[in-house]
This record gives structure tokens, sequence and C-alpha cells, in this order.
């Protein structure tokens, strides 16, 4: 998100259906009530805007969205008027960060069903392969994987994708408190760091159940 928001031709959005998925879930994540507050909560009204005119004139809208929020009861139509790419990470380092934000997680909560879900409907019925990025890669080289992206999309790529300010952005949600503090504190892409320690023991069948869907994905990453 902020590699696209860095893009002068980018417009930004930041988890639109987050509210819709609290309401309609009643999960007690950080901020609930203020986040509910903070958007629109009909779906339709926002996936309406989502495929509309992109904001402020500008010839890129880059939405970031969390699989998960994609919730059994909203319709899928509108994901074939836009361009889906895939964010995966190795499942034992997404589970270790997860779980420290939010305990005892679920496999619906790390989104990799959904984006499966999404991966095969889009490949179905454009007849290609959508682009996946696999964390690790791009943090290993980001300007060889956010190139090739941008080749994949048809759009052209920037140094400005690189670098950043450090702190938060208007465009953040209300939620960025509870959840940004590395996003706010960074001014690029990090090395790849593997996270320290075993994988918790509680979180081993989670784990398993979760490599099948991130191996079908990552088995069709870009790569530089």
């Amino acid at each position: 998100m902020r590699a696209f928001e860095n893009r002068p031709d980018t417009f930004v959005c930041d988890e639109p259906f987050y509210a819709h998925y609290l309401l309609l879930t009643r999960l007690p994540h950080p901020g609930r009530e203020e986040v509910i507050a903070s958007q629109e909560n009909d779906w339709g009204k926002i996936a309406h805007w989502l495929t509309g005119p992109v904001p402020e004139g500008k010839s890129i809208f880059y939405q970031k969205h969390m699989a998960h929020h994609l919730l059994p009861g909203m319709g899928r139509e509108w994901l074939s008027r836009v361009v889906n790419c895939f964010l995966i990470r190795d499942p034992r380092a997404m589970l270790m960060s997860l779980d420290a934000k939010y305990p005892n997680p679920t496999l619906s909560d790390t989104g990799l069903p959904q984006q499966q879900e999404i991966f095969d409907r889009v490949r179905r019925e454009t007849g290609r392969v959508p682009p996946v990025i696999d964390a690790r890669d791009l943090l290993e080289n980001p300007r060889a994987l956010l190139h090739k992206l941008c080749e994949t999309l048809g759009i052209p790529f920037t140094d400005r994708m690189l670098h950043w300010p450090a702190g938060p952005r208007p465009t953040d949600g209300i939620w960025a408190k509870h959840w940004y503090d590395a996003v706010w504190k960074s001014t690029g892409f990090q090395t790849f760091l593997d996270p320290a320690g075993d994988l918790p023991a509680h979180l081993e069948p989670l784990y398993q159940h979760c490599m099948e869907p991130y191996a079908t994905l990552h088995a069709q990453r870009l790569t530089a």
C-alpha cells in the first residue's frame, strides 16, 4: 500500500470492507466500534464505489483488501471489474504475526481460503493467471518484483515505489493505531528476516490447514 501510495498517479483506499466485516461477524477487534463508525457499512455501496471512477482524477485505483473481509453473503460480480493481485506470506511467519495481535486465529482469519477462492474465480473467468507475489520474494528483491508486477499490470514502474516518508497517512484506516506501528516506522521495504523461535504448539494444526492454499498460490507467484 505504501509503495503504490507514493506514486503520483495512484489513489489508495485501505480495507474498505472492514466495517461491514466487523458489523456482521461481531468480532471483538481492537477499536471495533470506531471502525464501524468510520466507514460505509453497506457492501453493495462500497463495491459500487470501488468499481466507479478513480477518485481525485488519478489513473490507478489501488485498493488494499483483506481477503477474509469477503464474507459468504457478499456478491462476487464486482471482482470481475477490478484487477486482482494477491500478496501471500509463508504461513509460519504469518501465523506468528497474526497470533501476536489477534490470539487464537482460525483458518478463515488467515484469508488464505478466500484468496484461493478469488484466485480460482479470476483464473476461470479471464483464462489468465492473476499476479501473485510472495512477501519473502518482495522483501528480498523489491525493485525486481515491483517492476515485474507493474509490467504484468501494464503500468510504468517508478523508483518512488521503493521509499516513502515515515509516519501515518490520511488514507490509513482508523484502525492503523492498533495495527500499523511497524508500517508507520518504515521508510521502505525491510530486509527479510525469518521470525525467531518455533511455531507455538497451539498454531500447529492451523499451520497444516494453511499449507494447501498457500502452496497452490505460491506455485503461481511472480518471480524476478
